[in-house]
């Protein structure tokens, strides 16, 4: 069978990967794909963005189906067109989106379905916002309303910080459309976690645990970032946890869009804020839904799939995801992202990338903010690559990993060097 992935990063990378792993899958088109996907075998990159270019070209080519992977799409209704077409396809409707496409939609879902979450309140006048602010003092998190490209949202250590955010949101505009509108929200504390499961509108299937890295350093210091690195399992997600999330966080989730009329299918991301005490007690809180799968929590995830995930996306899109099951490699895997100089600012853009190493069976480098250009790889993008390693504990996965990044050279490079450092502690 020939497949469609639709997206262009790292997360799009690995799922083609993993999808090619399947003796079923002849082929895999990444539309616009990158320039790892544009040398994997059995891949092509295709130069279409056009929802309705994509739909003719499914059904002009003869695709089995498609994977949705990055949010921008989702927000624009490619389920809705695939679908209004008969194109088998697998994500939210436009209007499930919204869980992801607007923070305020989410928060309010949230309130009305009784999920825990942080206080907050939705601000469009500056003035307001800013008074706000001055009443709730800080730590504080604001957030741009709509789709930032993993920019939207900044943890203000400070006051000074949050009236800056607030500024740059409603202020000058610099987020555009997506920051008209402003979340500001209580900072929680704790670790956070990244669950992420698939639905079919009725029935759901949990992946593996993740924790990403959100800070740009070391230390979960500097700037918020789209993810600097992630890891899987998650041991702060113990057995308890995990049926306290399915219970409190992903099946209301489920419900209440349905109660609002709402039929939920594709990849569910909950980020999680998990407090401190007793397992069986301690505070689970939204942090924030994806409607896709986590970039970077993707590659190490998929790096764990054992058995075919195309037959899983087919239970997923004919509504039968309770026939299905996951097969998980017992390792660790673990991802670090290699970021271009100057991210999450305007990244700098064509520096040319050496000592990519060969795929291994226990490490491998997915492409993100990459292009080719006369048989040489560029960054082409914030976050450029992501080198994902396979080993029996977090130390030696770390390890693995760390050893693939020093091989690899381009100029402004940036990552971090402590990833999975959460893990190290508890164990």
């Amino acid at each position: 069978m020939r497949l469609l992935v639709i997206g262009s990063g790292g997360r799009e990378h690995a799922l083609a990967w993993r999808l090619l792993q399947s003796d079923r899958v002849t082929h895999v088109f990444v539309a616009p794909g990158n320039g790892g996907t544009a040398t994997m075998q059995g891949a092509s990159n295709l130069d279409i963005t056009d929802l309705h270019a994509l739909a003719d070209f499914a059904k002009q080519n003869d695709i089995a189906f498609t994977v949705v992977g990055p949010e921008a799409p989702l927000a624009k209704g490619v389920v809705d067109v695939f679908q209004s077409q008969g194109l088998k396809i697998f994500g939210p409707t436009k209007a499930a989106a919204q869980l992801e496409s607007s923070k305020d939609f989410a928060k309010a879902f949230l309130v009305r379905h009784q999920i825990a979450t942080a206080a907050y309140q939705t601000f469009t006048d500056p003035v307001a916002a800013h008074r706000y602010i001055d009443e709730q003092g800080s730590p504080i998190v604001v957030k741009a309303d709509g789709l930032a490209a993993g920019k939207g949202v900044v943890v203000a250590t400070s006051v000074t910080e949050a009236h800056e955010a607030v500024e740059a949101m409603l202020g000058d505009g610099s987020l555009g459309a997506a920051g008209a509108r402003v979340v500001i929200e209580e900072c929680l504390l704790g670790e956070e976690a990244s669950f992420i499961v698939l639905c079919d509108g009725e029935h759901i299937l949990p992946l593996a645990t993740s924790q990403d890295h959100k800070r740009l350093q070391d230390g979960d210091r500097g700037p918020n970032t789209g993810g600097m690195g992630a890891y899987s399992p998650a041991p702060v997600v113990s057995a308890t946890l995990h049926t306290r999330i399915m219970q409190e966080v992903i099946e209301p989730t489920i419900t209440g869009m349905k109660l609002d009329g709402i039929r939920y299918t594709g990849f569910l991301y909950a980020g999680l804020m998990i407090g401190e005490g007793d397992d069986a007690t301690r505070p689970i809180k939204v942090l924030e839904f994806n409607c896709r799968m986590g970039d970077p929590e993707t590659q190490p995830i998929m790096l764990r799939i054992k058995n075919d995930l195309s037959k899983v996306f087919e239970h997923a899109i004919s509504g039968t995801l309770d026939q299905a099951s996951l097969d998980w490699d017992p390792r660790t895997a673990l991802g670090v992202v290699m970021a271009s100089a100057n991210y999450p600012g305007t990244p700098r853009l064509d520096d040319v990338i050496t000592g990519i190493p060969a795929e291994q069976t226990d490490c491998v480098v997915f492409h993100a903010g990459t292009r080719l250009q006369d048989s040489k790889v560029m960054t082409a993008g914030g976050r450029v690559l992501c080198v994902t390693a396979l080993a029996d504990s977090v130390k030696a996965t770390q390890s693995r990993a760390y050893a693939a990044v020093d091989a690899i050279r381009f100029d402004g490079a940036q990552f971090r060097r402590d990833i999975g450092w959460r893990a190290l502690e508890k164990n």
